[in-house]
């Protein structure tokens, strides 16, 4: 799966706030991948780095997966062909999802 292309349909642009807690803000796009179902039942989360506008979908390769100890739910995170951000750097561009959870970035 790391290294896979994949699409993601962006329903959370950046700049956008979660539909339920209304204070979390999105500083990256955030969507799923069509026709790839992940343990909760719903289609495959993903986030998007690399890309500083919104965008409706993006077409990019899987880079980490984040796995989370307390949650049944794992996203991928994905980024442009010619990009690659360190563990480090993935850990700060997700804190604000990922801080409410004990997640692993598997790459």
């Amino acid at each position: 799966m790391i290294g896979d292309i994949v699409t993601v349909t962006v329903d959370r642009p950046l700049g956008s706030y979660h539909p339920e807690y209304k204070d979390m803000y999105y500083p990256i796009n955030y969507g799923y991948i069509e026709g790839i179902i992940a343990p909760d039942g719903e289609e495959q989360d993903a986030c998007i780095l690399g890309v500083d506008e919104p965008v409706e979908k993006f077409t990019g390769k899987i880079i980490a997966v984040v796995h989370r100890a307390d949650d049944v739910e794992e996203k991928w995170v994905v980024c442009p062909m010619d990009k690659t951000f360190s563990k480090e750097e993935i850990a700060e561009k997700i804190h604000f999802q990922e801080q409410y959870f004990q997640s692993e970035i598997i790459m």
